[in-house]
This record gives structure tokens, sequence and C-alpha cells, in this order.
């Protein structure tokens, strides 16, 4: 019975006491989360060229 209790609580708190958000501010989180992955992006890609490039120069000094 503590099964069937729980769920009936889960299910009540996801229907009645849970405030979900609008399709318009779902929209609005996807297009923030996709401007900031692609911002992280761009700095991992320039970090990464940074130090291949000074990599690439320190082996060229002992080669």
């Amino acid at each position: 019975m503590k099964i069937q209790s729980y769920f009936a609580e889960a299910y009540t708190e996801l229907v009645h006491k849970v405030t979900w958000p609008t399709w318009k501010e779902l929209q609005n989180s996807a297009v923030v989360v996709m401007v900031a992955s692609l911002i992280i992006a761009l700095l991992i890609f320039l970090i990464d060229f940074f130090f291949e490039n000074l990599m690439k120069f320190v082996y060229s000094l002992f080669y």
C-alpha cells in the first residue's frame, strides 16, 4: 500500500503542485541554451587552437 500511496502523491504533485513553463518560456530557454553552448564551444576551440600552436612552437625549438 505504501507504493500506491507514493505514486498517488507523486501524481498529485506533478499535476497540481508543479508550475509548468509555457511554450514561449521553453522556446526562450532553448535559445539561451543554444547560444551559451555555441559560446562555450567557441571558447574551447580558441583555447585548443592556442595550445596547439603553442606546443608546435615549443616542439620546433627542440627539433
